[in-house]
């Protein structure tokens, strides 16, 4: 479970962003040291943990974008694009898990898919929609 709590972590910023996001992690990785023996039986323990952390974790008014997206410890600014920040809050949170993990860290279609409980073809959905939303949102012309 040791390599799951980092994947966790990050489809969970992705969903709810910085502060949320870590305490969702927590709620789902203490649920699984918790419940480890029923766990580590499950052929997806990592898909389960994280609807654990969504449910456990208490609904919240939106975060100000600034702490949203923000870089840890928000003492720097990120080297992004400025209307990306609006952009992204603009996605829905399918959207922006399936295109972060996929976009931002290499995750693949499956791994997207076996965490959320979809299929292959709806991660794909979800990335291709938030793509085209995001390319509308900061103007971007492709070129192909």
């Amino acid at each position: 479970m040791t390599e799951a709590a980092p994947r966790l972590q990050r489809a969970f910023v992705a969903a709810y962003g910085s502060e949320r996001g870590h305490e969702a992690a927590a709620e789902a990785l203490g649920y699984a040291w918790e419940h480890w023996k029923r766990i580590v039986t499950m052929e997806n323990p990592v898909g389960f943990l994280f609807r654990v952390g969504q449910s456990r974790t208490r609904p919240r008014k939106r975060l100000p974008l600034a702490r949203m997206w923000s870089p840890a410890g928000g003492s720097r600014e990120a080297l992004i694009e400025p209307g990306l920040r609006n952009a992204m809050a603009e996605l829905s949170e399918s959207q922006r898990i399936a295109v972060v993990l996929v976009h931002g860290y290499a995750w693949t279609l499956r791994e997207v898919a076996e965490l959320t409980a979809v299929s292959v073809s709806t991660v794909q959905t979800h990335v291709d929609r938030a793509l085209e939303k995001l390319r509308a949102a900061l103007e971007v012309v492709d070129d192909e």
